[in-house]
């Protein structure tokens, strides 16, 4: 059973906001779906971080996408229901900060239990071989499916999801191009040397799940590919789960958000424009 890659895939802070989308079943999950005001320039599968679909950090970030880049944005429960609730976020928290040793006495063992509750049981049902074949399902649908056949697909994986983002863009016919921040678990060299679809990675340099030097060697590792396109940014002081899970009070972590959204933006209306007429 794997593990989280550290205690940063659980804590962040919950965006304000309201979401604009719809719920539907969708290829046999349900799916928050963000539209673009026009024609779609092409569709974008956001696989979240372990919070999953229904927090409204990935909801507004689909919403951005269908705003800004003018994408069908799809969110599907990947995880049918069993992701940790948002309030894992402050029980880590404050597991995590220095306390008096009454305070850690008192309460840490009640944040330790929450954290464990909702934890130990994402892990359970969420393993890779569970989670594979649905998001590989998920993707046949959309290109089977009449009303996206004709349009480019991409995958933008954050965190937990990143992992999956990648895995797709293995291969020749799931997606035309993928996106990740901060993606957990990826094996070096061999999962990143395999990527056949053009790929832009976004991460922060006090990563504490990959370290700032295997950061430099998947990047040189992605440039130097004569195969396919690959870029990967790196984001100085940001955090991992930053581009998802940024404190709104914490200028920089806010900014770099900001600028892995537009890179996510700029790179898929690229690819998806690439040929158009």
């Amino acid at each position: 059973m794997a593990t989280p890659t550290c205690p940063d895939c659980l804590t962040g802070s919950v965006k304000e906001g309201t979401p604009v989308g719809t719920v539907s079943t969708l290829h046999g999950l349900d799916t928050y779906i963000a539209r673009p005001e026009k024609t779609p320039k092409g569709v974008v599968v956001i696989i979240p971080d372990l919070f999953g679909w229904e927090i409204s950090n990935s909801r507004l970030l689909a919403d951005s996408y269908a705003k800004k880049g003018g994408f069908l944005v799809y969110l599907p429960d990947f995880m049918k229901g069993n992701s940790p609730p948002s309030y894992t976020m402050h029980a880590l928290d404050g597991l995590l900060a220095p306390a008096s040793w009454s305070t850690t006495i008192v309460y840490k063992p009640f944040y330790l239990l929450q954290t464990l509750s909702a934890v130990i049981p994402f892990l359970w049902r969420n393993s890779e071989k569970v989670i594979k074949p649905r998001v590989w399902d998920f993707f046949s649908g959309i290109r089977n499916d009449p009303a996206t056949s004709n349009l480019k697909v991409g995958a933008a994986g954050f965190c937990w999801g990143g992992k999956y983002a990648i895995l797709l863009a293995h291969e020749q016919s799931m997606i035309d191009v993928a996106f990740t921040a901060h993606p957990s678990k990826m094996k070096f060299p061999d999962e990143w040397d395999a990527v056949r679809k053009p790929l832009s990675v976004a991460i922060g340099d006090v990563d504490m799940g990959i370290k700032i030097d295997m950061v430099k060697d998947i990047k040189a590792l992605l440039e130097k590919k004569e195969d396919v396109p690959c870029e990967l940014t790196i984001y100085p002081g940001a955090k991992h789960g930053f581009a998802v899970r940024a404190d709104p009070k914490d200028e920089g972590q806010t900014k770099s958000a900001g600028e892995a959204e537009e890179q996510a933006l700029t790179w898929f209306t690229k690819w998806f424009t690439l040929g158009a007429n």
